[in-house]
């Protein structure tokens, strides 16, 4: 086994690790009331959306380019109704 594949595990171990480890402290924020349910459901849409089209399509490479399109496009629509209130609310 050379240095490159030495390196490349240890990075996907590391990076594994941090993800448990921010999952296990999110769960502990989420449990104790310190981040709200909404937010939760907002920064899980994509990974949900992600995994759903995954299985439907079969194709996980284009489910994931449809995800980021979807989540432009709601993201998008979510900036212009929330310039639309700020602009009904002035007047």
């Amino acid at each position: 086994m050379g240095i490159a594949q030495i390196g490349i595990i240890v990075t996907v171990a590391l990076t594994g690790l941090s993800l448990l480890g921010m999952l296990l402290f999110g769960i502990r924020s989420f449990m104790f009331g310190k981040v709200s349910p909404i937010t939760t459901g907002a920064v899980l849409l994509p990974v949900v959306l992600l995994v759903i089209l995954g299985f439907v399509l079969g194709d996980w490479p284009t489910a994931a380019i449809y995800s980021l399109l979807i989540m432009l496009v709601v993201a998008a629509i979510s900036m212009v109704l929330s310039s639309v209130k700020g602009l009904l609310r002035m007047g």
